[in-house]
């Protein structure tokens, strides 16, 4: 088994950007959901689920450190990543709430014309990120602007074998990876408790739960008709009123992943 494709998202449900290597650390790799979009009024996030422009959202870090935000259309915006302790606003992501430093009017004003909205964008430093949800990992896990867990990992063989059962292929990204490992059989990483990667050792935490994102085309924005893949989920990944595809996971300790690396089971 091998590391076979890595994915990053800089703004939370903004586009994907494919790597070729990365570092990986507490928050989970380099970059990944470390900004969001959220409502002015109430600092509530904003996701595709509602928003599907956020889908037209480019992002990614320049040569200086900051952000880039790009869409089609649009003027493209540097913005600085602000101090940690400056320009505090209070969020809310899910049941999660947080203070975290707001990345000023010019972002704001971009973001809020592209979504029509009047919109805030947030980013979240190290040191004011989330406790994972209530049961899960360590005291010492974090996370920053993903739903709940720093890392997502899926195999190709799962995704294989749910186009097979549509009857036509799934992108892998309506399901927003980070790890896709390919050399599994389907759905073995669901009985994965510690595996490495590279020097590195990742605990599987939690069954991802899915929703109506799934149905997005992750180049288009537009949702399927038909409302696969999760049609197909529900016949035989639903345990206990959840759509389950992909496993949570947590790293021990920082290090560097690249296209390649072997992948063990250690539990």
């Amino acid at each position: 088994m091998f590391l076979s494709e890595l994915y990053r998202y800089p703004v939370k449900s903004g586009q994907a950007q494919s790597l070729q290597a990365s570092r990986v650390g507490l928050l989970g790799l380099q970059g990944d959901r470390r900004w969001m979009v959220v409502e002015e009024e109430n600092g509530r996030c904003l996701t595709q689920r509602a928003w599907p422009q956020l889908g037209q959202l480019q992002a990614c870090d320049d040569d200086n450190g900051q952000l880039l935000l790009q869409a089609p259309g649009r003027v493209p915006l540097q913005v600085p990543v602000p101090a940690a302790d400056d320009a505090l606003r209070g969020v809310t992501i899910w049941r999660d709430t947080l203070r975290v430093p707001d990345a000023g009017d010019a972002a704001a004003a971009w973001l809020s014309a592209l979504l029509g909205k009047a919109v805030r964008l947030v980013h979240c430093p190290e040191q004011r990120a989330r406790y994972l949800p209530n049961g899960y990992g360590y005291n010492s896990d974090r996370a920053a602007f993903p739903d709940g867990f720093p890392l997502l990992l899926i195999g190709q063989g799962s995704l294989d074998e749910l186009n097979r059962r549509v009857g036509r292929p799934m992108e892998m990204l309506r399901f927003r990876p980070n790890l896709v490992v390919q050399g599994a059989e389907p759905f073995a990483e669901d009985g994965w408790k510690r595996i490495r990667i590279g020097n590195l050792e990742f605990r599987l935490l939690k069954p991802s739960v899915r929703c109506i994102f799934t149905t997005i085309d992750p180049a288009t924005g537009e949702r399927s008709a038909d409302r696969e893949p999760m049609a197909t989920l529900k016949t035989f990944r639903e345990k206990e009123g959840d759509v389950l595809f992909g496993q949570n996971l947590a790293v021990d300790g920082s290090g560097w992943l690249e296209l390649g690396m072997q992948v063990e089971v250690l539990e």
